[in-house]
């Protein structure tokens, strides 16, 4: 049976989902409405050299003049002109920029790895080929012709894993930069109406100066982006045709790393060779959903994660997705709970996933073999060797204004155990400004050990966008049954909220953009009636010019620890933390930029001497990323982190992790690159502070790539690590491993993969 808030909570949705449900959809064309002529021969960037069309071009495109500022004024023109050229033929869709600039010895261009454009100028398209003001495509260029794409959703975001093939060329001129498009119809889904009707959206940045503008005017003032489109029309006997595609792939591997499968025998896994093949491969099916395979992938990740501090942890530490195969269309699962985080499957031998579109319906479907299981624990359990089975199924449908009402379904089965989540959810535009989520589900799960457990789990969003006050409700319950494997949900047992207070006072100056005090407080209890977390936290920010961004927060937190939490507590045990921080982020200067996060006070040790409590502690850390561009086509990113736990009553114990990182990327072309990434990460610890062993470990990664198109690529690559561990390997009786004084080499990879995408 649910809880009474599960019910108040799917109660207020459906009265907001009646009401948003009767609500017409939006008008077509209601911010503005451009016809896109047929033409017979395709335009070239050479034809708009001269800042405009050419004479074989002039008056046979469609042109949008006079973009509007979001930011830094809502409103105003653009202080700097853009014209942009529309046509079409039967394979594409054209599109060409002709930005001038008053200051072009200023416009911010860089030859760097696709994608890696957004401190750079930049100008943008985006289609919503169905019109239903729910997702769109996005295609985005530098002055250097680098490409960057991403599918849009409404209240998530980009995802600029989304990849696929279309065409750019652009050209730094005496009076601004050029920029041409190809979009192939064969790239893009849409329904299959004649003549065809999409919303459009088009974008110019000049991050020197803030200034974000667009077509038609897209204000803060609304909540929301693709319910201010325009209207492309004159799209006829268009389609994408057939569309298959198969991308092969091929490894070859030369390793040596630690299998730790066994805590209490660690050992090395070393090949001299190894190699693999695999194939992945996709199909358009009806113009509308798409069905990709993948059959033996590797899932090596060629980006790497971002460093983060993983010491004095409660609660697991989020490593976001970076495999394409997961990142594709991954916005068909999302919900207000994670209940899909990929990352879950770890080594699967096959995966089979549609997601697509028609009418009101959207469906995303994924199903996945996973070995890690099998290979994670020792030889001698009896399930070493088996496979996870991963099956996840979302459907949801349109209603109203951006209104709509889903269903999911996740299961993952191991041995003879099995998680099983299923549930509601929606998503409830109530006005121009207001916009809220809800989701209710309830899990099932039988343990390999034959235990069994069950629970429901909620979700109820509220936020609300404006030009000046902006707030965000969050009411999360979770039952101490409920689990989800295929997700990310660290804590059990909850039932908390969260808000945000932001007014933000608009200057829109010269030097001073805007200010905005800012005040969050959160609440949490568990189902006992503990009062687990509270929290308060006033701030100030200030926008600068030149992307310059700065941040004072005071912080005031409550954490109770039960023995549940640490069986050495003999009751619950309340603790009362403080933080100041300062935060910095700046790109005012073109070559160098600069983030930094300053945070001190006081935290808790949850890593005590073994046999003490857990004690509040003084805390400094620093996370500071300084990147430098000494030329167009070198980026060099160089980060330290330090997390410091110290005695408050002086400076005796102490435990303190260093992380420091330098990152350098050297584009050759828009297709060859070479990567290099240094990373030392060190945990400096005093026994009388903390259980923590000292630990220190050395990595470094090379990397060639040769890009030529999305999944057409070549990469050559070595990683190495050195670590100070005992040599021979030896584990405690927890299982970890122990530390000696010099380093070893604990890992080292050399790979080569090459893969080409066949389209027919």
């Amino acid at each position: 049976m649910c809880s009474l808030p599960i019910k108040l909570g799917l109660l207020v949705a459906w009265v907001a989902l009646a009401a948003a449900a009767a609500s017409a959809a939006p008008e077509t064309g209601k911010f503005g409405t451009i016809a896109i002529p047929r033409i017979d021969i395709a335009p070239k960037l050479e034809d708009f050299v001269e800042m405009k069309p050419s004479p074989a071009f002039e008056g046979k495109l469609a042109s949008v003049s006079g973009l509007i500022q979001r930011v830094p004024t809502d409103g105003a023109p653009s202080t700097q002109r853009t014209d942009v050229y529309l046509g079409y033929d039967s394979k594409n869709l054209y599109a060409i920029f002709v930005a001038f600039d008053t200051e072009p010895s200023k416009i911010r261009a860089r030859l760097s790895r696709r994608e890696d454009i957004f401190d750079d100028d930049s100008v943008e398209i985006m289609l919503d080929t169905f019109h239903d003001h729910r997702r769109a495509y996005s295609f985005l260029v530098n002055p250097m012709g680098v490409q960057a794409d991403a599918l849009w959703t409404e209240d998530v975001g980009f995802d600029f894993s989304f990849d696929t093939i279309w065409e750019s060329q652009a050209k730094l001129t005496e009076r601004g930069y050029l920029v041409w498009m190809a979009i192939p119809f064969r790239s893009l889904r849409f329904a299959s109406n004649d003549p065809q009707t999409w919303g459009i959206i088009l974008n110019r940045g000049l991050p020197r100066s803030n200034e974000d503008t667009f077509w038609p005017p897209y204000s803060s003032r609304i909540q929301g982006r693709l319910n201010q489109e325009g209207a492309a029309t004159g799209l006829s006997s268009i389609s994408p045709g057939r569309n298959l595609q198969f991308i092969p792939y091929g490894i070859f591997r030369s390793f040596r790393e630690l299998d730790l499968r066994d805590p209490n025998r660690p050992v090395f896994d070393q090949r001299h060779a190894y190699g693999r093949v695999g194939l992945d491969a996709k199909s358009v099916l009806k113009d509308k959903f798409v069905l990709d395979a993948t059959i033996n992938p590797d899932f090596s990740q060629v980006e790497s994660d971002e460093p983060q501090v993983t010491v004095n942890q409660r609660f697991e530490v989020l490593f976001p997705e970076k495999r394409p195969f997961f990142l594709e269309n991954s916005n068909y699962f999302n919900t207000p709970i994670n209940l899909v985080f990929t990352r879950r499957i770890v080594d699967p031998k096959y995966g089979l996933r549609l997601t697509g579109k028609d009418g009101p319906w959207a469906v995303g479907l994924l199903m996945a073999d996973d070995a890690s299981a099998g290979e994670t624990i020792p030889r001698s359990d009896p399930n070493a060797g088996k496979h996870a089975y991963f099956g996840i199924g979302r459907v949801s449908y349109d209603l109203g204004r951006q209104s709509n009402v889903g269903a999911i379904f996740t299961d993952r089965e191991f041995a003879g155990s099995y998680n099983r989540v299923g549930g509601i959810d929606g998503r409830l535009t109530l006005n121009t400004n207001w916009v809220t989520t809800f989701q209710g589900v309830v899990s099932s799960t039988l343990n390999t050990d034959g235990t069994y457990q069950a629970g429901p789990a909620a979700e109820v969003t509220a936020q609300r966008q404006g030009l000046h006050f902006t707030y965000n409700f969050d009411y999360s319950d979770r039952s101490n049954g409920f689990v989800t494997e295929p997700g990310f949900d660290p804590q059990p047992d909850i039932h908390n909220i969260v808000q945000h207070f932001q007014y933000t006072f608009r200057r829109e100056g010269s030097t001073l953009i805007s200010w905005a005090p800012i005040f969050d407080t959160y609440e949490t209890f568990d189902h006992g009636g503990n009062h687990l977390n509270s929290g308060f936290s006033p701030a100030m920010q200030v926008e600068l010019k030149g992307q310059t961004y700065i941040t004072l927060l005071y912080a005031k937190e409550m954490e109770l620890l039960r023995p549940k939490d640490f069986a050495v507590l003999p009751a619950n045990n309340q603790y009362v933390r403080h933080t100041t921080e300062v935060t910095v982020n700046t790109n005012y200067y073109r070559a160098v930029s600069l983030k930094m996060d300053v945070r001190w006070g006081t935290r808790i040790n949850y890593d005590a001497p073994t046999g003490q409590i857990p004690f509040l502690a003084g805390r400094t850390s620093v996370n500071t990323t300084l990147t430098v561009r000494p030329s167009r086509k070198l980026r060099v990113d160089n980060t330290y982190i330090l997390f410091r736990l110290h005695d408050r009553m002086g400076g005796v114990g102490s435990m303190n992790n260093h992380i420091i990182r330098s990152k350098l990327n050297y584009q050759f072309t828009r297709a060859l690159s070479f990567r290099f990434i240094g990373q030392y990460n060190s945990l400096l610890t005093n026994p009388t502070f903390t259980s923590l062993q000292t630990a220190k470990d050395f990595n470094a990664d090379f990397l060639v790539t040769y890009l030529l198109r999305p999944s057409t690529a070549i990469y050559v690559g070595y990683n190495t690590n050195r670590e100070n561990l005992l040599n021979p390997l030896a584990a405690d009786i927890d299982g970890n491993l122990l530390r000696g004084p010099r380093y070893i080499n604990d890992g080292r990879n050399f790979f080569v993969k090459a893969s080409y995408l066949l389209r027919f």
